[in-house]
């Protein structure tokens, strides 16, 4: 790869199916991790989000510090993204007793205000401008921000609106369903789409997760969260390593090729 080459391309994964099926993978591993330091291993809520939180500044400080893209750090980072999520809007909506409908309120602002400072700061928010330091913060705080959304989101609509987490997730699939239409057959946005689907992958990784881990009585499979989170674990590895990995490309390298 010549230096031109690495100057074109990002430090995250180009978005293709692969890219999607890990995602949901991760999402759902995020669920059931989560659940298991601040549940099963009875630390609390807070406690967990500071060690997963503690774990995603490092990781993000690596992917930044990295000079090219790097699947198992990418997706190391975006697994303690979704667990950090899993534990602050589990803390925000039951701990803080704002409810799932203030907590996703409040996540959405989040998001929202995050990709307008991104957007104001460097005049896109597309992923695939995503190559310098500055880009990169705005990136994973975004990320964060709606990995966190997502929990928020899937547990209000699997426990408030009666649906149960298997109900849930069909909407959710069914949402993202018609979004990969828009994407095939119209000519949305992209960083739509694209920003659109990250956000509703995680509350379905969410009602997956609680689906496979929670009790019985509440709707669940009552399966062991740590085995859970290491079967999710080995699948997500074994899809990184058999899955096509590889750099996203920057606009001016895909202009300078057509």
């Amino acid at each position: 790869m010549t230096a031109d080459e690495r100057g074109v391309l990002t430090k995250v994964p180009a978005i293709t199916l692969g890219f999607w099926v890990i995602k949901i993978l991760a999402t759902t591993l995020g669920e059931t991790g989560g659940d298991t330091v601040s549940m099963t291993m009875n630390l609390g809520y807070l406690v967990g989000t500071a060690i997963f939180a503690s774990l995603l500044v490092v990781l993000v400080w690596a992917q930044i510090a990295a000079r090219r893209f790097h699947p198992f750090l990418y997706w190391a980072t975006i697994i303690a993204s979704t667990t950090a999520g899993t534990t602050m809007a589990d803390f925000a909506t039951r701990s803080l007793g704002i409810g799932y409908a203030g907590g996703s309120a409040l996540l959405l602002g989040c998001v929202v205000a995050s990709l307008a400072a991104w957007r104001w700061v460097l005049a896109s928010v597309s992923v695939e401008t995503v190559r310098t330091p500055k880009a990169e913060i705005f990136y994973w705080v975004t990320i964060t921000f709606s990995q966190t959304l997502g929990t928020a989101l899937g547990d209000w609509t699997a426990d408030t609106n009666g649906l149960g987490y298997v109900g849930a997730a069909v909407v959710f699939g069914a949402m993202l369903a018609a979004l990969a239409g828009l994407y095939f057959w119209t000519k949305t946005s992209r960083v739509v789409l694209f920003w659109t689907a990250f956000i509703l992958t995680r509350p379905l990784g969410a009602t997956v997760g609680d689906f496979l881990d929670k009790p019985q009585s509440h709707g669940g499979l009552d399966f062991s969260r740590p085995l859970a989170s290491a079967v999710l674990a080995a699948v997500i590895l074994a899809c990184i390593l058999i899955l096509p990995q590889r750099a996203g490309e920057h606009p001016a390298h895909m202009r300078s090729a057509a």
